[in-house]
């Protein structure tokens, strides 16, 4: 008696504890805290449609890939997904509670392929777009990086002219009986602001800094922020074709999944960040709810949607084909961005190598010009 009194309190204790782990999992998921970057999607995807071919149970490959994890976050992730699908749940309704990180658009791929029984070539297929788009972002972000090391380079050095050296010479100035030229007292005029108010600028420049994500936080600031985007010479149509392509190809494979226009396009919203596109493709879907068609709808959005889109999606629409139509516009818009981010550099390197040279020459002539007239004065 006493031996069955102490197994059913280890039973209990097992109990207790496998529901803490479970409540602390959920309390760590929902907390926030965690992170599942797009390159650990990608390789958790390829992983476990390897592992889902060679025939192993989806909780035995969950298991295996929490015990390969290397961050706190990973651990925590692939224990709740196995928690989840050990407890009788779909791996698509485990992603619920990670719709913040992995989005509604793989979570509905991932359902389509559970019910059709090709999960494991879906995860492969997933996987294959995710890192797609992760180029896509990388080649982008790549191509301006070097223009912002020459603009925070040519700033710098002007800054320092102005606040540091040109300010030792200046006394020389002062001290000469002759009428200075116009870029020289433009330039004391512009060191003294800086001198003088130099800290509140750097002090107001910061406050702006810190207080843009929270301006992107509210639906007027992001709202906005992102019209500026489209609007920016060269990089509003890098952010056009940016988000062309990625809508394109998501509502293109939701599409192909057989997933219903509407839902898709509603996917297609919610996955798209730039809030000026989400709300073209929100209004586009009540409107295809009364009756239109999409291209119609897209006619409206010139600015957002060109012309050859529009008719391509069209031509989709009458040949019942807008899912490889959709696909086909996507592929030719990332070939645009390759092409625009390949010849960015050669078209802006000898623009900001001139605006560099007009900054520094226009501090030199203003401190050289008055030298000379003083050295024709005395001369003469």
């Amino acid at each position: 008696m006493n031996k069955l009194s102490q197994y059913f309190d280890q039973f209990l204790t097992l109990v207790v504890s496998e529901l803490n782990r479970g409540t602390r999992l959920v309390k760590q998921c929902t907390s926030g805290r965690t992170t599942f970057s797009i390159k650990e999607q990608i390789l958790f995807l390829k992983r476990l449609s390897m592992m889902l071919r060679s025939g192993m149970p989806i909780a035995v490959c969950l298991e295996m890939l929490e015990q390969e994890s290397y961050t706190l976050s990973q651990k925590t992730i692939m224990g709740h997904l196995r928690h989840e699908v050990s407890s009788g749940k779909t791996l698509a309704q485990a992603w619920g509670l990670y719709k913040r990180h992995v989005g509604q658009f793989m979570i509905n791929l991932v359902r389509i392929g559970e019910s059709s029984g090709t999960l494991a070539s879906t995860l492969e297929y997933i996987a294959l777009e995710l890192k797609k788009k992760h180029e896509l972002r990388k080649q982008i972000i790549g191509a301006l990086i070097y223009p912002l090391i020459i603009i925070t380079a040519t700033l710098s050095i002007t800054v320092f002219l102005i606040v540091y050296i040109f300010p030792k010479i200046l006394p020389i100035f002062q001290s000469m009986n002759v009428d200075l030229p116009f870029s020289t007292r433009l330039l004391i005029q512009v060191s003294g602001f800086l001198r003088a108010e130099g800290f509140w600028v750097f002090l107001l420049l910061l406050l702006v800094g810190i207080a843009y994500p929270f301006i992107r936080q509210t639906n007027f600031g992001r709202y906005y922020t992102d019209v500026t985007a489209l609007r920016l010479p060269l990089f509003g149509r890098l952010t056009r074709y940016y988000y062309l392509a990625n809508q394109c190809r998501t509502l293109g494979l939701l599409l192909l999944s057989e997933v219903h226009i509407l839902e898709a396009i509603e996917i297609t919203a919610d996955s798209t960040e730039h809030l000026v596109y989400r709300n073209a493709l929100q209004n586009a879907r009540n409107a295809l709810i009364s009756g239109k068609m999409l291209s119609t709808e897209l006619r409206l959005y010139p600015d957002l949607y060109p012309i050859l889109l529009v008719q391509m999606v069209q031509a989709g629409e009458m040949t019942g084909n807008l899912s490889n139509a959709l696909m086909y516009i996507s592929d030719m818009y990332e070939s645009d961005i390759t092409d625009v981010t390949k010849n960015l550099t050669t078209l802006l390197e000898p623009l900001l190598m001139l605006c560099m040279g007009l900054c520094v020459g226009f501090i030199a002539i203003s401190i050289i010009t008055p030298i000379y007239g003083l050295t024709q004065h005395l001369h003469a």
